[in-house]
């Protein structure tokens, strides 16, 4: 027993020390009026005709580009952050019906049949959307059907499980980000990744930070020593920085 509760205890202060390595170091009060100026400097001093996407801009440190290779990963936010980011469905019948209700893009087997693996029109449609999701039981013929064409644009549907709704695999498309930088010898180490608009609350703005922020420190080897610096900017707005120096 009292190895046991030994083995335990050891397993919970290896816990507590993974959650406080990744714990956000961001100031509650520097995020808060950073983020009042980027949204008063968006609707009332130089309000443009589009909606500004607001970004989170991430500087790296403590990194060697001769042994560390890249940094990716995906996370769903809590709220969607970009209400411009184009999905199309390539689905069964009941999926295009359901998509047809909501307003989706889609396309079903006898529209994929007509592309004929032609490079161009694939191409095109790829630049067309931002993403695209697929049935399941569509998805195993999109490569026999359309060529490589979308897993080279790294547009490769992602599956509506058997469980899912059309509805339900759109909103987690449209709020997942993904954190990608490949280490290059004399390249800038940054990143940057939607995380709201300008339209959106000030606490979802915050929450979807937080998860961003969160999710992205877990990607790094040395945690929070490998962030240089993070700032937050509209898409045309001046940048705020919220962490480091």
């Amino acid at each position: 027993q009292i190895k046991m509760r030994f083995v335990l205890f050891c397993l919970c202060m290896w816990w507590w020390w993974c959650a406080w390595k990744t714990l956000t170091k961001l100031s509650s009060e520097l995020l808060q009026s950073s983020l009042t100026e980027v949204l008063e400097h968006s609707l009332e001093i130089k309000k443009r005709k589009f909606l500004e996407t607001i970004e989170l801009q991430i500087g790296l440190k403590n990194f060697d580009p001769a042994r560390d290779r890249r940094i990716n990963g995906s996370v769903q936010l809590p709220h969607v952050p970009r209400t411009n980011f184009k999905v199309c469905l390539l689905g069964s019948v009941a999926h295009c019906e359901e998509a047809e209700k909501l307003g989706l893009d889609y396309k079903n087997e006898t529209d994929l049949k007509k592309f004929n693996r032609n490079k161009k029109m694939v191409k095109k449609l790829a630049k067309s959307y931002d993403a695209f999701i697929a049935s399941s039981s569509l998805i195993k013929k999109i490569p026999r059907l359309l060529g490589p064409g979308l897993n080279r644009a790294g547009k490769f549907p992602t599956v509506i499980a058997a469980t899912e709704t059309v509805a339900d695999k759109l909103h987690e498309v449209q709020a997942t980000v993904k954190f990608s930088l490949k280490f290059k010898v004399g390249m800038p180490m940054a990143m940057a990744i939607p995380i709201g608009n300008v339209s959106m609350t000030e606490a979802q703005i915050t929450e979807n930070m937080h998860s961003a922020v969160n999710f992205m420190v877990t990607l790094l080897k040395k945690h929070w020593n490998n962030v240089k610096r993070l700032h937050m900017k509209s898409t045309m707005g001046p940048s705020h920085r919220i962490y480091g120096f």
